[in-house]
């Protein structure tokens, strides 16, 4: 089975790598064990609010990058931790169109490599559906949800 646990979902995700493309270096020391404690430093880091440069000597990483990487670790909490894998998909997703958006989609190259990280999403979603055994139709309801609309049912 193909199954990630919590804190090689937050590696995945704070290092840019889709779940599948992670859970295929099974074995590889890099990351089995030094992303996934790379994360639990910075998790410690946030919860115990450390000044950038306690973490950067932790990391043994500039304070440019450290501060890249908590931030990068801060967006995969929120990715990672959603309530549920459908709330999680539109969490990443939403997250990568703002990312483009600020860097502008001015150009057709723009547009496809974003259209590309969105299929890279349903990819980490297809994932995680699996490694729970559930339908994607399970989820359909909060995929389909739309924000300010009343549902009768709910």
């Amino acid at each position: 089975m193909n199954e990630l646990d919590r804190w090689k979902l937050l590696a995945a995700e704070t290092f840019g790598y889709s779940y599948d493309n992670y859970a295929g270096h099974r074995g590889n020391r890099q990351f089995d064990q030094y992303m996934p404690d790379d994360v639990r430093l910075l998790d410690r880091a946030c919860r115990e609010a450390w000044p950038l440069e306690r973490l950067a000597n932790e990391l043994d990483q500039p304070e440019e990058d450290a501060s890249e990487m908590l931030e990068s670790f801060r967006k995969a909490l929120e990715v990672v931790d959603a309530p549920t894998p459908a709330e999680s998909f539109r969490r990443s997703v939403r997250e990568d169109i703002q990312q483009a958006v600020a860097e502008g989609i001015e150009s057709e190259e723009k547009l496809e490599a974003l259209v590309v990280q969105i299929c890279f999403r349903v990819a980490d979603l297809s994932f995680r559906l699996q490694s729970r055994d559930e339908p994607l139709h399970k989820y359909s309801e909060l995929l389909r949800r739309e924000p300010g609309v009343k549902y009768h049912n709910r």
